[in-house]
């Protein structure tokens, strides 16, 4: 999981978002976002799915299976 906290970590602060405001966008914990960039917690399918979604990856590059968006 560490590529996938490495990911989220650069895609978020390429949309120059901080966590709260990432956060407030997806709906998901500032806590769990936090624990996810420092590689402390797994992520569930369908949160992978959302973060896809908002920025507009595909759920394989945000896990480091594929280095296509």
């Amino acid at each position: 999981m560490r590529e996938f906290a490495k990911r989220l970590k650069e895609l978020r602060k390429e949309k120059e978002l901080s966590i709260f405001e990432l956060s407030k966008e997806v709906d998901i914990s500032v806590g769990a976002i936090c624990y996810w960039e420092n590689g402390k917690s797994d992520i569930k399918s369908d949160q992978i799915l959302i973060l896809a979604d908002f920025f507009k990856v595909t759920a394989d590059y945000l896990l480091g299976r594929t280095d296509i968006y």
